[in-house]
């Protein structure tokens, strides 16, 4: 089973780049952030038609997640734990493959950014939120992906320029200890759970030529429960998608199960 993790900035702007990628990979799920449409307006019927079906919970003019799936799928919107948020940045699928099912969630964190506002208490918040509804899904011991945008630099190592990161909401100690708190659950990073390496980016940023010179940071990730660490058998960078005309400035990070 593949499943694709792809902050699209713009399903709308950037459609003729994720119809390529669903034809070209062809992965099972594709968990997609940052849409920027509301439900009624995310392109279902050209997704459609190259054999994915659409689950959103979308939002005007900003945030917005997605789970484009190839068979139908069991689907809830929205993060536990604050009924007055009104922010679409979670949703939820128990989706069938073979004769078992997969949970997956397509997460998009908040930045939190400026770290002095209202928004990093928020980023926070969410993440505490996570962390429990993540401690409820260990428990039902499924195989399990929390798929996303993370908005976390976990390590040095996934950073180009770690000393200019310092004061940012993605790097700073109570961000990262979160991150932490997450993973001590019993979740594992894909990524890390194969490979070490640094330069493995997932973002590179429009300004100061960032794509060019490589100065990225790595904050897509794939959280695994045990049960689909132990299937992990692959997992890839789609990098040459930064590289198109009008690129969204995140690439898709994918895995394969067995």
């Amino acid at each position: 089973m593949r499943i694709a993790t792809w902050n699209v900035n713009s399903v709308r702007q950037r459609l003729e780049h994720l119809l390529g990628y669903l034809k070209q990979v062809e992965p099972d799920v594709v968990c997609l952030q940052e849409l920027k449409c509301v439900d009624d307006a995310f392109p279902r019927a050209e997704i459609e038609a190259v054999g994915y079906h659409s689950h959103v919970h979308g939002q005007k003019g900003f945030n917005g997640v997605a789970i484009l799936t190839k068979r139908d799928a069991i689907v809830t919107s929205g993060l536990p734990g604050d009924p007055s948020d009104a922010q679409a940045r979670y949703i939820e699928a128990i989706v069938p493959h073979g004769d078992r099912s997969v949970r997956v969630a397509s997460i998009y964190l908040p930045n939190g950014n400026p770290v002095g506002s209202e928004k990093y208490p928020y980023k926070l918040g969410f993440m505490d939120r996570l962390i429990a509804r993540a401690r409820h899904l260990l428990d039902h011991e499924e195989i399990l992906v929390l798929a996303g945008d993370y908005n976390v630099i976990p390590e040095a190592i996934d950073v180009a320029d770690p000393q200019n990161w310092g004061n940012d909401a993605l790097f700073l100690p109570e961000t990262r200890e979160r991150f932490r708190s997450l993973l001590n659950l019993g979740l594992v990073d894909a990524v890390r759970a194969m490979t070490d390496e640094a330069g493995l980016y997932s973002f590179w940023d429009y300004q100061a030529g960032a794509w060019h010179r490589n100065r990225g940071i790595r904050i897509d990730h794939l959280l695994l429960s045990p049960q689909a660490a132990d299937r992990l058998q692959s997992f890839s960078i789609d990098k040459d998608l930064r590289a198109l005309d009008k690129p969204s400035d995140h690439v898709p990070v994918r895995i394969d199960l067995a």
